[in-house]
């Protein structure tokens, strides 16, 4: 009785294994009579070889995250983030708004901005490059130019 609960053990461990690697098909034979056979006189080379074999598995799998990770972090560093270079030059207006939005349309067509986390550091530069009385015409058109930019696009 304890011997054919180990021998059921054992076809399952094998059964198991067989579906994870092919190494372990030393101990398999055609034939039920052959295998209990071979089961028996090879299990210690099939558990070290099935032990190798889920090692090596592991070490697989985590080489293919690092590298998933490093690409990730690669894609983030390159790819991620635009540079929007802005030249500062004082300027009367007659009317600030309509220049703040020439301005706002030209940047974002011209660096073809798209992400909100871009826009964002846009609408920064622009309120640190300007002074504090034109902080709200700023977040007003800067507002005006995205809706009509964006959600025009996404209307039709």
């Amino acid at each position: 009785m304890q011997g054919s609960k180990e021998y059921k053990k054992q076809r399952l461990q094998l059964r198991g294994c067989r579906a994870l690697c092919c190494s372990c098909r030393l101990s398999v034979s055609s034939s039920e009579g052959a295998e209990s056979l071979n089961s028996d006189r090879f299990a210690p080379i099939s558990s070290l070889a099935h032990a190798m074999v889920q090692e090596r598995l592991g070490q697989m799998i985590r080489e293919r995250q690092d590298q998933a990770r490093r690409e990730e972090r690669k894609k983030a560093r390159v790819g991620g983030t635009k540079f929007i270079v802005m030249m500062a030059m004082e300027k009367s207006s007659y009317d600030p708004r309509e220049d703040f939005r020439e301005s706002m349309v030209e940047m974002i067509m011209a660096n073809q901005i798209e992400e909100p986390k871009d826009l964002r550091g846009l609408l920064n530069c622009y309120v640190s490059m300007n002074s504090d009385e034109y902080r709200g015409i700023i977040l007003e058109v800067f507002h005006e130019v995205c809706t009509n930019m964006f959600l025009c696009c996404k209307c039709h």
